[in-house]
């Protein structure tokens, strides 16, 4: 087995890294200018396609499924973020670039988002006081009537790195479904 060059250890961690960062300092630098939740600046862009920052907070998934299951989809996140590593470094998939730049952007969205379901942002709940696990969400479209679900830098790293697994699916090379006849002990090819 080929071993992992250097390299892809650092474009992982700096992707991944970098990707968390980024996600994070976004979210606090909108949340301490617009406040929360429902801060927002207007319609930025104003026409069939309307944009504005919108501060939200999401305790679920992507258009609020899975409301209140915070613990749940943390879990999913340290078991995602310890597969990619696992697969990546012990399976030996980071000989891949494309591989190891796809789960370092996935990573970097996966921490991002973990960071805040973990309630490690300062935000309380403003009822109870507890500390909220919920992502902080402030991106917001509009295509004509349509209103996208309000996202994050974190959750534009996790789509990107998927559509890249769908774009890698693609190309990968897949095994021979069936195997040389010629191996196969009893078929008439067979050296047996």
């Amino acid at each position: 087995m080929k071993q992992i060059p250097n390299n892809r250890y650092v474009i992982f961690l700096l992707l991944t890294g970098g990707g968390a960062a980024l996600d994070l300092w976004s979210k606090s630098y909108v949340f301490a200018r617009l406040g929360a939740p429902g801060g927002r600046t207007g319609w930025l862009l104003d026409g069939w396609l309307k944009f504005e920052l919108h501060t939200s907070f999401n305790s679920g998934a992507l258009w609020g499924m899975g409301q209140g299951k915070a613990w749940l989809f943390a879990l999913l996140s340290v078991g995602a973020f310890v597969g990619v590593l696992y697969y990546l470094f012990v399976m030996g998939a980071a000989r891949s670039l494309w591989l190891t730049i796809t789960l370092g952007l996935i990573s970097g969205g996966t921490l991002g988002n973990l960071y805040d379901r973990l309630a490690l942002h300062g935000w309380q709940h403003p009822r109870s006081g507890e500390p909220l696990q919920a992502v902080r969400d402030f991106l917001r479209f509009r295509f004509g009537t349509f209103d996208w679900a309000t996202f994050n830098v974190a959750d534009i790293l996790l789509v990107v790195g998927a559509i890249m697994l769908v774009i890698q699916s693609f190309f990968a090379e897949q095994p021979d479904a069936v195997p040389d006849s010629k191996a196969i002990p009893g078929t008439a090819e067979s050296p047996n």
